[in-house]
């Protein structure tokens, strides 16, 4: 085999193992919500104990991700990769072990943890594998893996819970973290390969601002449906996340090696809006795969094996297009296809919004392909143009940043289109979400009154970030430095 085979070879050895990894996070972050009702009766969870073993999860994963891209740049991110591998299955392990509740939220920690680590590496891999040339195929394999595991969680996960048990859900990533670290073993990180590089002293109390901003914001929005949004306990989280990110970037501005580099959104009009996108992108479509499970069980009828088939239409196009549009990227840049891809997202929304309540199996299946054809449009464009736009060094910075992104862009998406979806059943009415039970055919109709209402709000926010995601440079203008 010759240099540039192997050269080859080993990008793309290298671009299967950091799929692996980039599948597992996310899937874990989306299959819970469907082994929740299975979940607590073993457990005896509370329905705020059921909420926050899913936030225990998204916040540890949420607030290390940009440290742990920082960290990345300096010792290297295959080594970091591994490290994420290893605690993320050991785990999930742990998670499926679980004989109580505190035991399930420490494992639950530590997987964030390990979630965080991958995440904030495999985009940055990959970057720096794949010459330029290549770069927007190789990133929409890779985004595919992520979206594959954002949105098949509650379909392969109601499937594993009704036929093999809650358990399974956490079990299922110690192989196929196993299959990322056997596929990743023996290579190395060109970026960091027979180098060493100056450790950088930590900047902890940016890493303390960083930490509590988003733990105040990401609690505040997800226990606000409990407490209510007007509570004094939310209004105070949420209003100190808010004040805790404009002291964040105070701060960080006048750093010479802050945790967070606030000067790229400054000096890179790219990374700053295709990043702002990203975030608007998650609002606008993470709930869509729970809200609409939560409809076809509690509205339609459909047992939770039947909604997560249903539910496979969008990840088919994502899968079948994300790869081509990444390469479509690498020709034309991401400003038309990612600003494009939100305004199709938008449309598949509004076709969401009109469904009655018993759907024909065509118009819903069409609605979700509508939304998984924007998803795949949007999805490796603007992740190409986030990692072109940013020097090598800072790879693991921009790939954390971007993660931070997508991750709080979920948890606001839950929060605030769960919230409309369930405000019109009353008090404690976001518990259908976590149950799939709405109680009464009275209920029912209010959910579907609520979710027309949540489809809509999805739309406009992928409506604003489509204008926002044309406001970036065109093809060509944004990189900041090589």
């Amino acid at each position: 085999m010759s240099g540039a085979d192997n050269l080859s070879e080993r990008r793309w050895r290298l671009l299967a193992a950091t799929a692996a990894g980039a599948f597992i996070a996310p899937f874990d972050g989306s299959v819970v919500a469907i082994a929740l009702p299975r979940m607590g009766p073993a457990l005896h969870l509370s329905f705020v104990g059921g909420l926050w073993v899913q936030i225990s999860y998204l916040l540890v994963l949420t607030a290390a991700l940009i440290p742990a891209g920082r960290i990345a740049d300096t010792v290297g991110g295959l080594r970091l990769y591994r490290i994420g591998l290893v605690a993320f299955a050991v785990a999930s392990a742990a998670s499926g072990a679980a004989p109580s509740t505190a035991w399930l939220l420490a494992a639950r920690s530590v997987q964030g943890l390990g979630a965080a680590l991958l995440s904030a590496t495999s985009t940055a891999l990959v970057t720096e594998a794949f010459p330029e040339s290549e770069r927007g195929k190789a990133l929409g394999l890779n985004v595919t893996a992520v979206y594959l595991g954002l949105a098949l969680g509650p379909a392969l996960g109601g499937l594993l819970t009704q036929q093999v048990g809650w358990r399974s859900v956490f079990y299922v990533n110690v192989p196929v973290a196993a299959v990322s670290l056997a596929l990743s073993w023996g290579l190395v990180s060109a970026r960091h390969a027979g180098r060493r590089h100056r450790r950088a002293a930590l900047d902890l109390p940016g890493l303390v601002l960083l930490v509590g901003a988003l733990a105040a914001g990401i609690v505040g929005v997800s226990l606000a449906p409990v407490w209510g949004w007007t509570a004094p306990p939310s209004i105070v989280l949420m209003l100190g996340g808010a004040a805790g990110v404009i002291v964040l970037v105070a701060w960080e501005s006048a750093r010479p090696e802050p945790i967070l580099d606030v000067g790229l959104f400054r000096r890179s009009r790219l990374f700053a809006t295709a990043n702002l996108a990203a975030l608007a992108n998650y609002m606008a479509f993470a709930a869509v795969t729970v809200l609409t499970s939560v409809f076809l069980e509690v509205v339609s009828g459909r047992s939770p094996e039947q909604a997560g088939i249903l539910l496979v239409a969008a990840p088919i196009a994502m899968v079948a297009l994300s790869g081509l549009a990444g390469r479509a990227s690498d020709a034309f840049g991401s400003r038309w296809l990612s600003s494009g891809g939100m305004a199709v997202i938008a449309l598949g929304l509004v076709m969401l919004a009109r469904l009655p309540a018993d759907p024909a199996m065509s118009e819903l299946i069409g609605a979700l392909l509508v939304v998984g054809i924007g998803m795949a449009a949007f999805s490796s464009p603007n992740t190409s143009a986030v990692m072109g736009s940013v020097p090598r060094a800072q790879l693991g910075v921009a790939s954390g940043t971007l993660g931070t992104m997508r991750f709080l862009g979920q948890t606001l998406s839950i929060g605030f289109l769960g919230a409309l979806a369930t405000s019109q059943l009353g008090a404690g009415g976001q518990a259908v979400l976590f149950t799939g039970h709405a109680g009464s055919a009275t209920a029912a109709a209010a959910y579907i009154s609520g979710y027309h209402l949540a489809m809509l709000a999805g739309a406009g926010i992928a409506i604003v970030g489509a204008m926002a995601s044309l406001t970036r440079p065109g093809h060509g203008d944004a990189a900041i430095a090589a």
